[in-house]
């Protein structure tokens, strides 16, 4: 064998190896890169966290909303203040008896 017989094969053997080393690399990528299927279902998986936590909020908005509007100078909720002032001041009627 001569050195010319050898240098064919040995760069067939390079572009082998260099096809399977990209082959892996890019397949990696596909997977586990910063684009890849396991970052994608992570996001998914946060978008649906965040969608809930969207939603929970904006019904604590609305009862906060509601709640501030039923004790507004424009509509008074009776029973809602008098809950409030117990709640929060410790009120009670002097004709009311507490019992621990």
């Amino acid at each position: 064998m001569s050195v010319s017989d050898t240098s064919p094969q040995i760069g067939l053997a390079l572009a082998i190896t260099l096809a399977i080393a990209l082959g892996g690399y890019f397949s990696f990528a596909a997977i586990q890169g910063d684009y890849g299927v396991l970052r994608r279902m992570q996001i998914e998986a946060e978008a649906a966290d965040l969608a809930t936590e969207r939603d929970r909020l904006a019904a604590e908005v609305a009862r906060m909303e509601n709640l501030t509007r039923r004790l507004s100078d424009d509509y008074l909720d009776l029973d809602l203040l008098d809950q409030q002032a117990r709640d929060i001041l410790g009120l009670v009627r002097p004709d009311e008896i507490i019992v621990r």
